[in-house]
């Protein structure tokens, strides 16, 4: 790993530790760190945050009892880019490969890159990744040895343990991958994987609709090849039949997987990155939830995303360790309701309102698509509260650093900037400025909010979200209009110009 990038400056790892007695409080110098990463949930869909619709408790006791934020943002309204930009402190749009990543990309986070898995690492943190991953594997796309030793992997980027999905569960191969190493492979039946034409003889998705019988894919949106548990994906695979994930258990495979990191780690301080796979499509949730929430798959696998918190805490309870554990809660990118397979999300979903006062969502550039759930919980350091304050997912790198008392070595996450005391509640404004991408550049200061132009459509058939493209500049007052429903940029063109000034300024950083 990458220990000499980064110097200790302070914080011990010395442990005091109380009797080893089930749910016993563990005193311990250093706070454990949990980051529980949602995929596609938008900031309506928690009770919290609003909505009367779905009913989130657990997720809704950490707001209680931690900050809970209404002005957090994303990098990108997308994952790849989003998920890019929070380890590495780095704005994905800087990087041509950081796009939504196919199934047999090679590793986005190259090896050389400082993470804040190493940030952790480095201070004596165990460090673990365990759910969707979707930012690559192994040196160079289509060259993944699937059936061995996966390399270079998450081990170079800092995880001292990893339990991931290959990438996301639309795209093939559908199989977990363990220390690098594919689960449950049978090496009498071999995985091959292509993204450019099918294997002979594996039946596809738009040839075999007989063979879909868990879900079909939307009409064009390319869900149509590979069958994998009765539904089809993205990419051609053939073998490796007795690794393939059941899509019904993907939620308790990897929450078990998480609690079990939680309960042989609690010992020392450790990090846990955990990224749930419940909402992104196929939306497939266990037999426990399905019918639960009167909304579909969409609403049910929500209540699925709220167990796996519950059992998150749960764990670090019965460990004596949850009032010592730092616990962020967010998500990917906003919310999508159609993104690729009929699954009636759009016919089941009533009143409810994912994407919450704000527009767009999923790959656009208005609010709702960067604009996410945030919760920050501490028991032994926070004061419950909501805050205002602008605050982005590439400052958690930088902030991470504070909390650690560590000095980021020089190029290290480039763009993060120390906002620890914000997201501790203690600091009311946050940032300057969020910056945004979703086709063009945005960025807001919490009131004025602009966005570049671009070429595209201004609304997307496949998703029935509106994308914000616009060959006009755009510029709302978020605080007058939080809907973003009116085009002020030719009645502000001072305001207009500065904020182009920021984009340029921050391109140009890009070319130093």
């Amino acid at each position: 790993m990458k220990h000499t990038l980064f110097q200790i400056a302070g914080i011990g790892t010395t442990m005091l530790l109380a009797t080893a007695a089930h749910g016993q409080k563990t005193t311990q110098q250093s706070p454990n760190v949990v980051f529980i990463l949602a995929d596609d949930i938008g900031y309506g869909d928690f009770s919290c945050n609003g909505s009367k619709t779905i009913h989130t408790p657990n997720v809704d006791r950490l707001a209680k009892q931690g900050v809970r934020f209404t002005d957090a943002h994303t990098v990108a309204s997308t994952s790849t880019p989003s998920r890019y930009s929070l380890l590495t402190g780095e704005y994905s749009w800087r990087r041509p490969d950081t796009g939504v990543a196919a199934g047999d990309a090679g590793m986005i986070i190259r090896p050389e890159q400082p993470t804040m898995a190493d940030l952790f690492q480095t201070a004596g943190y165990k460090t673990g990744v365990i759910g969707k991953w979707h930012l690559g594997l192994g040196d160079k796309t289509g060259t993944q040895n699937w059936n061995g030793y996966i390399t270079p992997g998450l081990k170079d980027i800092g995880f001292d343990y990893s339990y991931i999905m290959a990438a996301t569960g639309d795209r093939v191969p559908c199989v977990f991958v363990e220390n690098q190493r594919v689960v449950n492979l049978d090496p009498n039946d071999p995985i091959s994987v292509s993204y450019k034409k099918p294997f002979a003889g594996e039946p596809l998705g738009k040839t075999h609709p007989e063979l879909l019988t868990v879900q079909k894919p939307s009409l064009n949106h390319g869900h149509n090849q590979a069958i994998v548990n009765g539904i089809s994906r993205i990419g051609y695979m053939k073998g490796g039949k007795q690794a393939l994930w059941k899509d019904e258990n993907i939620g308790d495979s990897i929450t078990h997987k998480a609690v079990q990191f939680i309960e042989n780690s609690s010992a020392e301080p450790f990090f846990l990155y955990f990224a749930t796979n419940d909402v992104h499509v196929p939306r497939v949730p266990h037999p426990r939830f399905v019918g639960k929430s009167g909304m579909g798959p969409r609403g049910d696998a929500l209540l699925e995303f709220d167990w796996s918190v519950s059992e998150i805490i749960r764990a670090l309870e019965e460990k004596g360790v949850l009032e010592n554990t730092l616990i962020v809660l967010t998500s990917d990118n906003g919310p999508v309701v159609d993104d690729g397979y009929a699954d009636q999300a759009v016919q089941l979903l009533g009143e409810h309102r994912p994407w919450g006062p704000f527009r767009g969502g999923k790959y656009s550039s208005f609010e709702a698509g960067t604009r996410v759930p945030l919760i920050v919980s501490w028991a032994d350091e926070i004061k419950p509260k909501v805050s205002n304050a602008l605050v982005s997912q590439v400052d958690f790198y930088a902030s991470m650093a504070a909390l650690l008392k560590q000095t980021l070595p020089t190029g290290a996450a480039p763009d993060s900037q120390n906002q620890l005391k914000a997201l501790m509640g203690k600091d009311k404004k946050g940032r300057e400025y969020v910056m945004e991408h979703a086709g063009s550049l945005a960025v807001s200061d919490g009131t004025w909010k602009y966005i570049a132009p671009r070429n595209g459509s201004g609304y997307s058939k496949l998703t029935n979200i509106e994308t914000g493209a616009s060959k006009e500049p755009q510029l709302y007052n978020l605080k007058k209009d939080l809907g973003e429903q009116k085009n002020i940029a030719k009645e502000n063109p001072k305001k207009v110009a500065a904020m182009q000034k920021i984009i340029a300024d921050e391109k140009a950083k890009s070319k130093r």
